[in-house]
């Protein structure tokens, strides 16, 4: 694939008392700061088109709108299809609560519609995946889920719903999965929808993993490979990518209710966790230490 570099990333994401998240300075979004940068008129050898990049959009921001409103808040997604930039964003201006998905992103040779789809969950899940939160420049919580939260909720909650209508089997029968994957979702899953929910949410795992992983020269991730990094105080910053897609595997893996919501502020609620003595579907301890209950 042809990558052209930037310069600089959109002006309007430049550091603002509002700046843009995936980090607080809003240099860096669902990926860490990079110059890759994929124009519209250059051809790749994969990606999504403009119509699924609109209809992946089209059907999340129909089912959280009403929610971000549950929430006293506006739900407004930027379709950036034009702009090369290989990134999202989530930022909040008052009661408008926006996401910036950009086609740059959509066009990368990585990137599944489950994979672009797991990309917008994520920045949802910055609004509303609950604790725990990024800290702000005052020693407190800023209003974000910090990113392992938002990569947690997007396979626990979100993608869940968003496909709950949808035959998941049909989606599941075109792809190469690995035996370790379909084993793993077939003993947390009884049910054959929820089963093929858990195998589609991990392989658009796989999907953005690859995104991370794209040019680094290291080993792919792999579900089979967890970090086995443990960490003494929470991340709130990037993972590692296979410690994220150890976090893609696990949300995918947890059989707490989707429709369970989570808290902003007790970290417990909704989720799989120790403490309510889970074994699987936990967030991974590569960037998540769990606090006292």
């Amino acid at each position: 694939m042809k990558f052209l570099k930037h310069g600089m990333l959109l002006t309007t994401l430049a550091l603002t008392s509002a700046a843009w998240t995936c980090s607080i300075d809003g240099k860096e979004g669902f990926l860490p700061e990079n110059d890759m940068y994929i124009p519209a008129n250059v051809k790749t050898t994969g990606g999504i088109t403009e119509a699924e990049f609109n209809r992946v959009i089209d059907k999340a921001e129909a089912i959280y709108r009403p929610i971000i409103e549950s929430h006293g808040a506006r739900l407004e997604v930027t379709r950036n299809w034009e702009d090369g930039t290989v990134n999202a964003y989530a930022q909040q201006i008052g009661k408008t609560w926006r996401v910036a998905m950009f086609g740059g992103l959509a066009r990368h040779n990585t990137i599944t519609s489950d994979g672009f789809a797991l990309v917008l969950c994520h920045e949802i899940g910055h609004h509303i995946g609950g604790a725990p939160r990024k800290g702000n420049f005052w020693g407190g919580t800023s209003w974000a889920s910090n990113e392992g939260q938002a990569d947690y909720f997007a396979n626990l909650k979100c993608l869940r719903r968003v496909w709950q209508d949808e035959d998941n089997a049909a989606v599941v029968a075109k792809m190469e999965v690995p035996e370790a994957v379909s084993k793993a979702c077939g003993e947390q899953w009884t049910w054959n929808h929820d089963y093929n929910i858990c195998i589609r949410g991990t392989m658009a795992g796989y999907s953005v993993s690859r995104l991370f992983h794209d040019g680094t020269g290291r080993n792919l991730p792999d579900v089979t490979t967890p970090d086995p990094r443990v960490v003494t105080t929470t991340n709130h910053n990037h993972p590692d990518y296979q410690c994220r897609l150890d976090t893609y595997f696990q949300g995918s893996l947890c059989n707490v209710d989707y429709t369970q919501d989570v808290s902003s502020t007790d970290e417990f609620v909704g989720t799989c966790n120790i403490a309510s003595g889970d074994t699987v579907g936990n967030r991974p301890h590569c960037w998540f230490k769990p606090s006292a209950q």
